[in-house]
């Protein structure tokens, strides 16, 4: 994803295909499926040789704050249908320039949608810090809790899902206070580069984990914990 040398370790990268199994809590699945996620900078890459490669699944950026688009977007998208792999659209978030439900409403309006068709995973809200930008966009947790709600309310009130969250468990300790509230009702993408998930925070149990920058498929490499059929299952309306 962009912006993210504020989380970025050295780290041996170890390479995520399909049947790889992560010597993590026992609450992982010993076979998670594989998959990755690109914004503008990886262009168009090529799909059907990534899933030929063992991916299954895509994050796609969309949109970022309130006035950036990825200009690869569509294209990247349809891409990845057409190549038979599940995908998600993401919204980076800036809390600091408008408020979450204007955000959702910019990812959605921005082709951002989800559609039953299938192939369409809920959209997905990126939570990290910006350089340059002051620590948690300088909110207290109660006050970015009430952003993530808002984005989440608005994103569910338009595309009936509520979104896949991708943070760290740094970013979401510090910013949130680790707060547990959207745990029972929100999937978690955990941001971690290393051969472990490592912590898991707000109570959740992460379905997704993003655990190198490069590696045998396009962008960041990312893991599913769950079965095809799961995996499928969050395409349903």
């Amino acid at each position: 994803m962009a912006t993210k040398t504020i989380f970025r370790v050295v780290a041996v990268v170890t390479a995520l295909v399909a049947g790889f199994a992560p010597a993590v809590a026992s609450a992982q699945p010993a076979a998670p499926l594989a998959g990755f996620d690109i914004s503008a900078s990886q262009g168009v890459p090529d799909f059907a040789a990534a899933k030929a490669a063992g991916a299954r699944f895509v994050f796609v950026k969309d949109t970022a704050g309130a006035g950036y688009a990825n200009p690869n977007f569509l294209a990247q998208f349809r891409g990845a249908k057409a190549a038979g792999l599940y995908r998600s659209a993401y919204h980076y978030a800036r809390p600091d320039q408008t408020g979450g439900a204007e955000q959702a409403a910019y990812l959605h309006t921005h082709d951002g949608k989800w559609f039953a068709d299938g192939m369409t995973l809920p959209p997905a809200l990126d939570l990290e810090d910006t350089p340059g930008i002051p620590a948690c966009y300088g909110r207290p947790p109660a006050d970015m809790v009430a952003w993530i709600r808002d984005f989440s309310t608005e994103l569910k009130r338009r595309t009936g899902h509520t979104p896949i969250i991708y943070t760290t468990a740094r970013w979401w300790t510090a910013c949130t206070g680790n707060s547990a509230a959207f745990a029972a009702d929100h999937l978690l993408w955990l941001a971690r580069y290393d051969t472990t998930m490592g912590e898991v925070p707000g109570g959740w149990t992460a379905k997704f984990w993003q655990s190198a920058v490069t590696g045998p498929l396009p962008g960041d490499q990312d893991t599913f914990f769950g079965t095809l059929g799961e995996l499928r299952s969050l395409t349903a309306s």
